[in-house]
Formats: structure tokens, sequence, C-alpha cells
């Protein structure tokens, strides 16, 4: 069975974009483990030619991801991910109500045990309240969250929610498995409700603003119909 071609979101002849599907690690690394088939992988074989990943997004997460085509639009791209000047949106279903709006300031340790500052901006787009018993509560609570981190720390965003104790829908280990339970048995869906929206940064070599947007995919789309936001 032939496997599914990525969908490319954004192309010239220094830079592409695809929007990752859920599941599907950018590529090999010392803490990814072992997969099928890689992003980088992918892109490079449908492209016939190298590609540079410009940063990483979470194997769980769905959305933008951008490569560069040659050594120098990728140079100048990884100086602008290492110094936070790109601008990342991302949305999320997470569990309760979450402030109208809020600043998460909350360091967090790396897999090689340094301590770095993490900052993560958020704002409530939409909340729901299903008849749908949990725990203690009668009723299931869920908020649909756009997030702006300032930082790029590993499983920052996930990390972060977990902390304000409204972790993200389908997150395993950050997430709550009661609820991830819920979900699976309810709904047949283990899919993590992240999704890398927009990112917006200035082109490597024309210098102009470019703003590149992935669509949410189906699983998704999915669980917002069930809370009632479609």
């Amino acid at each position: 069975m032939k496997k599914a071609n990525l969908e490319i979101i954004y192309r010239d002849e220094y830079l592409v974009a695809i929007n990752k599907p859920h599941g599907l690690l950018v590529h090999r690394s010392e803490y990814s483990g072992i997969a099928d088939e890689y992003a980088v992988q992918k892109l490079r074989d449908m492209l016939g030619m190298y590609v540079y990943p410009c940063h990483r997004i979470d194997r769980k997460t769905g959305g933008v991801l951008l490569f560069a085509l040659n050594e120098e639009a990728n140079r100048f791209m990884q100086q602008q991910f290492a110094a936070n000047q790109i601008k990342k949106k991302y949305i999320a279903i997470v569990r309760g109500y979450t402030e109208d709006s809020g600043i998460i300031d909350y360091p967090l340790t790396n897999f090689k045990g340094k301590t770095q500052e993490a900052i993560t901006n958020f704002r409530t787009i939409k909340k729901t309240e299903l008849d749908i018993p949990f725990g203690k509560f009668e009723t299931s609570r869920y908020s649909l969250v756009e997030i702006m981190p300032q930082t790029g720390r590993m499983h920052q965003i996930r990390k972060h929610f977990a902390h304000i104790m409204h972790p993200i829908i389908g997150d395993r280990p950050h997430g709550c498995n009661k609820q991830n339970r819920l979900f699976k048995e309810r709904w047949n869906m283990n899919t993590m409700m992240l999704h890398a929206l927009e990112l917006e940064f200035i082109h490597p070599i024309t210098k102009k603003e470019i703003v590149i947007t992935a669509e949410l995919q189906s699983e998704f789309n999915r669980v917002l119909e069930i809370m009632g936001w479609s």
C-alpha cells in the first residue's frame, strides 16, 4: 500500500514547509525513539533533494514544520529560531476552564539536567461544558486556547499547561491519564490536541516577512465537533 505524501503548504527555491501529521517524527535523534518513517526522509524522497529541518515539533504535534533547501538558508533560519525571533502560534484543547489570557513563566529542565527560562503566552478562544460525568464532577469542562511561546524548550507547551493544571488532551506523559482514557474509550481518540498553527519570520534571502499557516487536521476537527465548536 502506497503511503500518503506530505502536505506542502509553502515552497520557494530556498524554503519548504509541510503540515506535519500528528505522530510523525521529524528526524532520528537520541530522544525520539525508533520509527518506520521520518518527515525529513519523506520530504527528501518527495522532492528528490536534500532538505534541512530548521526546527522541530514533537512527534505527537501536528502543523507547520519548516525546512531549508540549502545550507545558507538553513543557517539564517537556525539563527532566527535560536534567538527566539520567530513568531509561533499553536492551538490546543485542554482540560478545564483556562483564564481568558495569561503568561506561564516557569523554568524547565532539559534531558541534560540544565534548567532554562521558559515563557508561554496564551489566550482562551472558547470554553465548553459537556454533560459527561468525570471523577467527582457531574460534567466535563474544556477550553480551546491559542498559544504563543516566547521560548522554544522541549515539550514546553505540554509541560506548561500541565503545570497550571490544564493538561492538553491526548498528551502522554504530561497530560491526564484519566482524561486520555475517557477520550479513547468514548470517542476512540488518542491524538494529542496540539497543533502548530502558524510561523512568522523574515525570509533568509528576500528579507520579506513570511507567514505560513497550517490547517487543522481531521482528528482535531473531529474533537472540535465533539466540543460543539465546529
